[in-house]
């Protein structure tokens, strides 16, 4: 735990030495380039944020060659820093070309920025997807399959009963009963003159239908 602790440390002091070095070497430059005052500790703080935000990018794994360009633009920015301020340029006669750049390098910080965090937005938004998102885990997509035919009850067939046959044996009818109907339509035809029906000699003798049925057969 300890050795590990050291280790930490050590990295970390060497983080801050190299830090406070770099910001140092392009506060120097852009004072020597006439940025004064407050401006020229803003330098500094500008190049360091592309550099960790390009870092950053490379580190997610998305669009790695926007992060590559703008990562190796602030490297040799800070870089180009250390290397003039070890006496190859003469800090109290700066060149045209590196007031130029210096002055340029607020638009160039922005432009980079602003396409680092546009390209990450732009590319988890497309490969994202919005119904995905919005649809709960668990449930899958049913909005292109059809929708199950709900199986319908099977009916056993049943054999239809045959309708039972007709009684075809003749009702047994007494004589005197027919006797008695002779007599009824005798008189039902004097009266008016028509033969009796079944009907009405059913109605008259007081007999079930199939009675007077077989009794109007047999006068």
């Amino acid at each position: 735990m300890r050795a590990q602790l050291a280790r930490v440390d050590a990295v970390l002091i060497q983080a801050v030495i190299a830090a406070a070095l770099s910001f140092a070497h392009l506060h120097d430059v852009a004072s020597a380039a006439g940025q004064d005052g407050w401006k020229a500790w803003a330098y500094p703080i500008s190049v360091d944020l592309l550099l960790v935000a390009a870092w950053r990018r490379l580190r997610s794994g998305e669009a790695k060659t926007a992060g590559w360009c703008w990562f190796l633009i602030a490297l040799a920015a800070s870089l180009g820093a250390n290397i003039a301020t070890a006496g190859l340029l003469d800090l109290d006669h700066v060149p045209a070309w590196l007031r130029i750049l210096v002055a340029g390098w607020p638009a160039i910080a922005f432009l980079g920025g602003t396409l680092l965090v546009h390209s990450s937005q732009t590319s988890r938004d497309e490969t994202s997807d919005p119904a995905d998102a919005e649809r709960p885990e668990g449930i899958e997509d049913q909005e292109n399959e059809p929708d199950p035919t709900p199986e319908l009850p099977v009916t056993p067939e049943v054999e239809p009963v045959p309708a039972p046959p007709p009684d075809s044996s003749p009702v047994a009818v007494p004589a005197a009963l027919v006797e008695h109907a002779r007599k009824v339509a005798a008189e039902h035809h004097a009266r008016t003159g028509t033969a009796i029906d079944a009907p009405t000699l059913r109605a008259r003798l007081g007999v079930p239908p199939p009675m007077a049925d077989a009794i109007a057969t047999q006068l």
